[in-house]
Parts: C-alpha cells; sequence; structure tokens
C-alpha cells in the first residue's frame, strides 16, 4: 500500500526502474534524476510550504518544516527517499539552527519505517555510502558545535564557510571535531558563490546528486546562480499569514527577479495523500516551458 498517490506523471524517459520494489510501492512509482555536464552536482531542492507560500512560522520551537506539513507521513517519507538518494544534503546555518539539536539529515531520521528500504536502495542500488554528505553553509562559522550533526562519527559533514568563518570555527574547537571537516572560500558581499561551492563538492566530495533543504536565503541565491534543476514542493493544506513587521519566509528570499530573468518550471508530477500535495518541477529556464 502506498503512501501517496500518483495524481500526474510526466517524468518516462527512463524505462527501467531505478527504486526497489518497496521503495515504488511507498511513492507510487519510479524516482530518476537527468545526469548533468561534468562541472557541477545535480542540484534539487525540497521544501515545504502553506497554501500562502510560507515555509517557516519563524517561532522558536515551531520554525522547522514538521510545523508546517503538520509531520505528515508523506512528506517525511519523500524527503527520507531524496535523502536517500543523494550524494549530499546541504542546509544553511539558519536550518540547523531552526530545528532539533538531535536532528540528523539522514533518510531514516525523517522516516523511520523505511529505513531498511532506504538503505538497501543507498548501497546496493546506488552503490552510495550508507549515509549522504552533510553539506552546511555558513558564512560566519558560528555554529552550535554540540548539536548532533557534528558529533555523530558515522555521518560525515562539510562546513562551508569564509576565512573569516574558520577562524571561528577553530576558535570554537571544531577543527578537534573528528567528524567535521571544514573548507574556506572566499565571499563577495558576505555571500559565498553557489557556483564556487558546487565545483567544490564536485571536485574533491564527487558528488553528483545534491539535495538542497535550504533555507531560503541560501536557495534563493543558488537559483539566482541558475544552479537548481529541480524543486520538490509539499503543499500543506494550511494558511500561516503574515504581519506587515513579521518575518515569514517564502521559498526565497532576500532576493527578488525580474519578469524577464525569473526562474520557469515544468511540472514533473502530481502526488497525494489526503489533502496534501506533492509537486516536482523541472527547471526550464527563464521562459514559460512549452505546452
Amino acid at each position: 500500500m502506498g503512501l501517496v498517490r500518483t495524481l500526474i506523471d510526466r517524468d518516462q524517459e527512463c524505462a527501467e526502474p531505478s527504486l526497489p520494489q518497496g521503495l515504488r510501492e511507498l511513492y507510487d512509482g519510479d524516482l530518476q534524476f537527468r545526469t548533468r555536464p561534468a562541472q557541477r552536482p545535480f542540484v534539487a531542492g525540497n521544501f515545504v510550504s502553506t497554501l500562502d507560500g510560507v515555509v517557516s512560522y519563524k517561532i522558536k520551537g515551531h520554525a522547522g518544516g514538521s510545523t508546517i506539513s503538520g509531520s505528515d507521513r508523506g512528506d517525511r517519507f519523500i524527503m527520507g527517499l531524496l535523502r536517500a538518494s543523494a550524494d549530499a544534503v546541504m542546509v544553511g546555518a539558519r536550518t540547523v539552527h531552526d530545528v532539533s539539536p538531535n536532528g540528523l539529515w539522514t533518510p531514516e531520521y525523517t522516516y523511520p519505517d523505511a529505513k531498511h528500504l532506504y538503505t538497501e536502495y543507498r548501497v546496493n542500488a546506488l552503490h552510495k555510502p550508507e549515509y549522504p554528505l552533510v553539506v552546511v553553509v555558513s558564512g560566519s562559522g558560528r555554529l552550535e558545535l554540540e548539536r548532533a550533526i557534528f558529533r555523530t562519527p558515522e555521518m560525515r559533514t562539510v562546513v562551508i564557510t569564509t576565512p573569516a568563518g574558520r577562524d571561528e570555527l577553530a576558535r570554537a574547537g571544531a577543527t578537534k571535531l573528528d567528524s567535521i571537516q571544514i573548507h574556506a572560500l572566499d565571499a563577495s558581499g558576505g555571500t559565498i558563490a553557489p557556483l564556487a561551492i558546487l565545483r567544490l563538492l564536485h571536485l574533491q566530495f564527487g558528488v553528483r546528486i545534491l539535495l538542497h533543504e535550504g533555507g531560503p536565503t541560501l536557495f534563493g541565491q543558488f537559483l539566482a546562480a541558475e544552479a537548481v534543476d529541480e524543486l520538490f514542493m509539499t503543499l500543506s493544506p494550511q494558511i500561516a499569514g503574515r504581519k506587515a513587521d513579521a518575518i515569514r519566509p517564502a521559498l526565497v528570499q532576500g532576493g527578488d527577479f525580474v519578469p524577464d530573468c525569473a526562474p520557469w518550471f515544468q511540472l514533473l508530477s502530481v502526488k497525494q495523500n489526503a489533502e496534501h500535495l506533492y509537486l516536482r518541477y523541472r527547471r526550464t529556464g527563464t521562459h514559460p516551458p512549452v505546452s
């Protein structure tokens, strides 16, 4: 019995299935990704949003995506499936701060019931390590190093920061933690170039598929750099609202587009579980996709 039901599926490019039968049944279909040219990894974003476009309440204890999704099982299963498919999962420092201190970016952390299916898929079908590489982007280097993401020996965590951020991490004792690698990249205006991050991950860590889990500022920077290939979006049936003086971020924060350069996407699939919808889009460029 599937967790989700497929309503639309336009991604029929590959005849041979990629997912093992157990995951295909839960997902009600297959999941495959296009290959990118050798210059950078394939980048897929994954977010959950209210009907009015809010991706975080920005309230202490309720800033994570589970508040938006209502801890929906279908959303959590798909998140785990995407993590199981990826070579690396990337998050910004604020996203790390907004979740539980025990949070881990592993497939089974979000959906434990499919742990063995995820592991079989990664290890036996994809021939990847048991867990994806976790990439934390922090320009300042100010991170809470007591969090589980930095203290779990079987996890590999890479912190991408600036030279100043590297010095901050060293002062905080990050260099003494065996599970953390620190890589400093130059920043322009306080922002590390997305393409520089992707080159580092591709050349030094062999990342071919990168799952981008935000936050909205970092995701917006990747969109502006034309470095997002697909977007998975769970549409949750609630409305958060916004006051004029309140910050409740949407999918993209800290930047905007004009009509001539706004990214457009093609709808690949729509899945459903009760009132939740799970949408998958592929980026087509800066013009509407041809119908």
